[in-house]
């Protein structure tokens, strides 16, 4: 699934044209960055769409009884919902407000799986007026506000397996000490207690985000599968995905392999991919603003983002490749410094740019799953918009925020 002439680490398609300049979806960035303005965050079409068929493909050739369901935290934007749903895939969601854009994304409430830790009694009853096809109960507390809301609702009890991923510490979810789900030995009075009003389907678990090793997958089928006879296992998502060209995760159909090898024959399952079906797809575009040589120490090239609209670096020490639009290739080491009041916001730590000159367009890839998501309005910037590409056509499909937006929410003195 490599990028034309790119590493794996670009959306499908991509390529330098004529110019020399980087292309996506059939757009030159440069002439984006002119049209849309910067930052951006860029997405390939096309390429969301691949990998989600890539996924169905992958799992039908193993399987009649399973479910790709998109994990929408990765990027909860009206149009990826709609996209998605158009596929034909079901959709997971972690609040009120991400069902809210499922919905309006066209996904139909029966193909919608509502998560979280501690999900609020206005969601659970908000979730059950929609018609929600299954909450994933993760607590005992939840149960009982269920059974009060929403008697006789469908429900998948999310377990804690006590499998401890190789992964970054904040994105690991299945180890004993986890604030999700039940622990095994807490699975039996769990499951008796979802029996007595509501309706019990299946059990869930998710081991954590990025993941590149695949044996605990199927340990992780095992594990459930030993717990109880139930029609439907999530398994979850964690695929990890490229960030720099040195990295090789596992493909999807390797993954789709193993996650199935490890449940039970006759059971439905449903796997929920996420930054794997995003984070590829996606490129954040920005303006060089300031090039600062302080001699003997290091080059920082300053642009016009930061932990505004890319709080990843900060958050879990992500690391990045980024590259000058229209002039790819190394020769100035250099750090990539946001615009923010805070020396820690440092986007990549360790960039190699050809000759950065104030007013370059620079592009740092797979930066699909967890940017929007996470967007901020530190030092009162306006969030980015969200760009669409496709055979050659470029479309906002989130605009970009205006001074104005920032005060939408305040509430005015009374005369």
């Amino acid at each position: 699934m490599a990028a034309v002439g790119l590493s794996h680490v670009y959306p499908l398609g991509s390529r330098l044209n004529e110019r020399g300049a980087f292309e996506l979806g059939g757009c030159d960035v440069v002439e984006l960055a002119s049209e849309f303005g910067t930052p951006a965050y860029v997405y390939a079409e096309d390429d969301m769409r691949a990998r989600a068929r890539e996924y169905v493909e992958a799992f039908r050739a193993r399987s009649e009884r399973f479910e790709i369901v998109y994990a929408s935290k990765a990027f909860p934007c009206t149009a990826a919902y709609r996209l998605f749903a158009e596929e034909g895939l079901s959709c997971d969601v972690a609040s009120g407000g991400e069902l809210y854009l499922a919905l309006k994304g066209g996904f139909a409430p029966e193909r919608l799986y509502l998560h979280g830790n501690n999900k609020t009694e206005a969601e659970l009853a908000y979730a059950a007026e929609t018609g929600i096809g299954c909450v994933i109960a993760d607590s005992f507390d939840e149960l009982e506000r269920l059974e009060r809301i929403a008697p006789g609702q469908r429900v998948m009890l999310r377990v804690t397996p006590g499998i401890k991923a190789l992964t970054h510490s904040y994105i690991s979810t299945g180890q004993e000490d986890s604030k999700f789900g039940f622990p095994l030995e807490q699975a039996p009075a769990a499951i008796e207690r979802a029996q007595r009003k509501l309706d019990l389907v299946g059990l869930h678990a998710h081991i954590g985000s990025q993941i590149f090793e695949l044996e605990p997958f199927v340990k992780l089928g095992e594990i459930l599968s030993a717990i109880g006879d139930y029609p439907l296992l999530n398994l979850g998502g964690g695929l990890g995905i490229a960030y720099t060209a040195a990295d090789r995760p596992p493909s999807i159909d390797d993954y789709a392999e193993r996650l199935l090898s490890g449940a039970p024959d006759g059971v439905t399952v449903l796997c929920e991919p996420g930054r794997s079906l995003v984070g590829n797809a996606g490129v954040t575009i920005y303006t060089v603003g300031t090039v600062k040589q302080i001699p003997g120490v290091r080059t920082y090239v300053a642009v016009d983002g930061g932990m505004f609209e890319n709080l990843r670096p900060m958050l879990y020490d992500a690391v990045y490749e980024a590259e000058i639009a229209d002039r790819f290739g190394g020769g100035t080491p250099c750090r990539i410094a946001g615009m923010h009041c805070e020396s820690g916001d440092i986007i990549v730590r360790e960039a190699d740019l050809a000759e950065p000159r104030v007013g370059d367009v620079l592009v740092i890839p797979a930066t699909g799953a967890y940017g929007h998501a996470m967007a901020n309005n530190y030092n009162a910037l306006p969030r980015p918009p969200v760009i669409f590409c496709s055979n050659g056509n470029a479309r906002a499909v989130v605009r970009r925020e205006t001074y104005a937006d920032l005060a939408l929410r305040d509430v005015e003195p009374e005369a």
